[in-house]
């Protein structure tokens, strides 16, 4: 353990110091929330009536889990990228812990995106949106976007590298930008016919923004709706837990044991 831990801190500060020289794949996810925040804020939010609820309360927690879920594709670019110029190559050489190189990738992730998060929320504020449940709930809120983000972080580092290059991880990382679209993190399920909510509310995103506007106050949970919506904190935690207990060994095993 003590190994994994000193391994693992190294590798996070070779991750913090890489996004430190090379920080474009970092404005860009960060900077996309906030563009999609003014555009679907001004632009729609003026169309869009919400019984109870101000568009602009519901869509700046969708945009906060949208954010979350694009540790995917972070995650699978980094890793495709180390795994093809042959980085992870020469970690293998070294006398560390397997486990601390996808770790060290997937701690960095999180630190950077809590940092991250902070901009959209400026911009949240400053267009109206406030936390209305109080800090204790708040903070169990931003608790479950971290850990919804480390899940996702582990399932882009498995796809990663499983990937053949790194322009077919690129690829497939930018289709995940659908995730979000396919949930409640921008609309409300309650207008969708009954096999499309049905899958929508199935997907992990709107388990998590389910909770996360609950847990700030900002919307109430949906009546009559898949059990992760229904019970969205049990939903969200069980989902970002199943992904960390199914990828992280998979990423682990991946690492240790390349193909080819």
């Amino acid at each position: 353990m003590t190994a994994l831990v000193h391994d693992g801190a190294a590798v996070l500060g070779r991750h913090l110091q890489r996004i430190r020289h090379a920080p474009a794949i970092l404005v860009m996810t960060q900077t996309m929330p906030v563009v999609f925040l003014l555009f679907f804020g001004y632009v729609f939010g003026s169309a869009l009536a919400m019984p109870g609820t101000e568009y602009r309360a519901y869509l700046v927690p969708g945009l906060l889990v949208a954010t979350a879920a694009n540790g995917i594709m972070t995650g699978m670019f980094t890793a495709a990228q180390d795994a093809h110029r042959g980085v992870m190559d020469r970690f293998r050489t070294l006398p560390m812990s397997r486990a601390a190189v996808p770790l060290g990738q997937a701690a960095a992730d999180l630190l950077t995106t809590a940092l991250g998060l902070v901009p959209l929320l400026l911009v949240g504020f400053a267009m109206g949106w406030r936390v209305e449940g109080g800090a204790l709930p708040a903070a169990g809120a931003f608790g479950l976007l971290l850990l919804f983000r480390f899940a996702t972080t582990w399932v882009g580092i498995l796809l990663g590298l499983a990937s053949r290059s790194e322009e077919a991880a690129g690829q497939l990382g930018s289709a995940t930008f659908m995730l979000p679209l396919l949930s409640n993190a921008y609309l409300p399920t309650d207008g969708m016919s009954g096999w499309l909510r049905t899958a929508v509310e199935w997907n992990p995103i709107s388990a998590v923004a389910t909770a996360v506007r609950h847990l700030f106050g900002n919307a109430p949970v949906p009546e009559g709706a898949a059990w992760p919506v229904a019970h969205p904190v049990a939903g969200a935690v069980c989902w970002s837990l199943l992904l960390v207990a199914v990828c992280a060994p998979a990423a682990v095993r991946s690492y240790a044991s390349p193909k080819g």
